[in-house]
């Protein structure tokens, strides 16, 4: 008898009537949201009701419990979390999958297809120095906001304060392991900065052949655009599972430590959109630096911006994109194509920017570590060179996070960000518009810096719509 409920507690956790009912209420839920797909339900508002939904399913597993205050001792509660941190970590798993491939195929992809004509080595630099300098602000920005409202702080969610930050190391030892001496160890080890640079000179290599017997690279550059529609397809795949993940992700949340647990993701919401309005305006700031009218882009950019708020998706923003830069701003075809296309890959100033930092910053005030300069310095250094390798669609900035977390020694409480993941359609449309914008803003002062830029063109848009 004894080996019997051994058997369904320790092995199947599955001992009680109340673990049953909820598991049953969580695949009800999980063939709704499959119902909603089949009728064509935006995937954008099946997330969001799958958050509401999360949220009342975690109340439900509370009240049930009688809003213990420690939920966790309890012994149904324990199993029914357990099986669904299966469908919600599962996800992250998933999502932490694909880095590496998304990360290799989307850099060579990138510089293999910049245009002939193109004043190659001067457009990557501007490029990468401009795209990585408003990357750096935005990290700044993220970190500032974050640090003045001690976000996380008051937080029950994260441990005991203990601080579990790794040893922290010298600026000349950090960017030297980043240097990948073995690009296979880089990729195991998920070393994203390291895959970076060793697609960045894979890509630069096949671009020399190309440009000297485009022949002899024909097949590959064919095969990175084969494997980087496969890769990309693969991701699509991958979030689509995000409105069934996000239920068990923020019920979990809920039911494991109670409504209490929200308070600082309402915090992280505001903050962010704080955070993201002030980056919308150094943007305008940049843009008056380099003689443009913030006021005649915005109205330009209206549309892209749009798209990107509701689609949140970079990548599925770009043709707009691009064809609001080239035949509304007056940005060069090839600047627009290379800028917009690089920046809906790497350089996000939202997914990529201020958003890993606020969240390097609240497990930081989570678990009773020091906010300083050193950890200042480290996230703004990281989550900079991180941003070069994050692919543009949906739910990618949780690759972003991965990447940063682990990239400041934090990588052993990546799992405590759940009720922040659990948000994240909210975040996520806030971020996707910061990064559209960051990326024609970016095209523009490229565009300014090559001396291409028509400023005519840019100005006859405005007394048009006027």
């Amino acid at each position: 008898m004894e080996n019997k409920f051994t058997f369904f507690e320790k092995f199947i956790m599955i001992s009680t009537k109340e673990t049953l009912l909820f598991l049953v209420v969580l695949f009800g839920l999980f063939y709704f949201m499959y119902y909603l797909a089949q009728k064509r339900v935006s995937s954008s508002k099946r997330t969001l009701l799958s958050t509401a939904i999360g949220l009342v399913l975690g109340i439900a597993i509370q009240a049930y419990s009688g809003f213990s205050d420690e939920p966790m001792k309890i012994k149904y509660v324990a199993e029914i979390t357990t099986w669904y941190s299966l469908f919600g970590n599962g996800f992250i798993d998933l999502i932490k999958m694909l880095i590496i491939p998304l990360v290799l195929v989307s850099i060579i992809n990138v510089i293999v297809n910049i245009n002939a004509n193109t004043d190659v080595k001067k457009l990557t630099r501007l490029t990468l120095v401009i795209t990585l300098g408003m990357v750096a602000i935005s990290s700044i920005v993220g970190f500032v906001v974050s640090a003045v409202f001690k976000l996380g702080s008051s937080s029950i969610v994260l441990g005991n304060g203990e601080s579990k930050i790794k040893e922290v190391k010298n600026v000349v030892t950090i960017i030297r392991e980043l240097i990948p001496s073995n690009p296979i160890k880089a990729m195991v080890e998920f070393n994203v900065i390291g895959v970076v640079i060793f697609a960045m000179f894979i890509g630069l290599a096949a671009r020399y052949i190309q440009n000297k017997d485009e022949n002899k690279v024909k097949t590959f550059i064919d095969y990175i655009a084969n494997l980087h529609a496969i890769v990309s397809r693969m991701t699509v795949l991958v979030i689509r599972l995000l409105p069934y993940a996000v239920i068990p992700l923020l019920a979990n949340t809920i039911a494991q430590r109670g409504l209490k647990s929200i308070k600082d993701v309402l915090l992280f919401i505001a903050l962010l959109y704080v955070a993201v309005v002030i980056q919308f305006i150094i943007q305008g700031l940049f843009l008056v630096l380099h003689g443009v009218s913030p006021i005649t882009y915005f109205k330009k950019a209206s549309k892209p911006l749009v798209l990107a708020f509701t689609s949140r998706s970079s990548a599925g923003t770009l043709p707009l994109t691009i064809s609001t830069l080239t035949k509304e701003m007056g940005v060069n075809q090839s600047t627009a194509n290379f800028v917009a296309s690089f920046s809906s890959t790497a350089g996000m100033q939202g997914c990529a920017g201020i958003y890993p930092t606020m969240l390097v910053v609240f497990l930081a005030n989570a678990n009773g570590i020091a906010i300083d300069a050193t950890l200042f310095i480290m996230t703004v250094i990281v989550v900079t060179l991180g941003s070069v390798g994050i692919a543009g669609v949906p739910g990618t900035a949780i690759t972003a996070a991965s990447v940063s977390v682990n990239g400041v020694g934090f990588g052993a409480l990546f799992n405590q960000i759940n009720p922040i993941l659990a948000v994240d359609p909210i975040l996520d449309m806030g971020r996707t518009c910061l990064n559209v914008s960051g990326g024609m803003t970016n095209s523009i002062m490229v565009d300014k810096h090559l001396g291409l830029f028509s400023k005519d063109k840019f100005n006859e848009f405005d007394k048009v719509t006027e």
